[in-house]
């Protein structure tokens, strides 16, 4: 259990970085003034999921590995973080959903069939809780494991003595 707490810890941060993430689209106006912009604002969430793995990854390698850590060290580490973030991705995606936003789903609808992106059907089939938790579920162990491949890179520090 000690091999995997910093991860776990790191996993319950990035999915507290994700709710704080959606309050500030909420309050910048993104799921019902601005939503034609959210497409494109939602993307900027990259920035600090990035930052929590390299916090993370730093964390792994000064508290646990003394310093030193090596590249498949590192990734090992973001990929049990990716898989604690992908499995409480359902619970995340209903706390959004429900208790942050929601007036996404029904708004988004709205406006993709009036801008002429999608037909309603196609929409209500799109924008529900089960199919965000789907793609949730798929989306996120892929762009963990992205991220993981990349920061592993720029985390591993090798011991003077190598």
């Amino acid at each position: 259990m000690k091999n995997i707490k910093l991860e776990l810890k790191w996993a319950i941060y990035f999915v507290i970085m994700q709710l704080i993430w959606m309050l500030l689209e909420k309050a910048a106006g993104l799921y019902k003034l601005r939503i034609h912009k959210h497409a494109v604002y939602s993307n900027f969430i990259a920035i600090p999921a990035i930052a929590v793995y390299v916090l993370a990854l730093l964390d792994k390698r000064s508290n646990f590995y003394g310093g030193t850590m090596s590249y498949m060290q590192g990734f090992i580490s973001g990929l049990m973080i990716s898989v604690f973030v992908t499995l409480l991705t359902p619970i995340t995606q209903y706390l959004i959903s429900v208790g942050i936003a929601p007036e996404f789903f029904p708004n988004m609808m709205e406006y993709s069939v009036t801008n002429g992106s999608m037909t309603k059907d196609a929409a209500e089939k799109y924008f529900n809780l089960k199919n965000f938790i789907v793609q949730g579920m798929m989306f996120t162990p892929v762009m963990g494991i992205v991220t993981t491949l990349v920061v592993a890179v720029f985390v591993k520090k090798k011991s003077k003595e190598q």
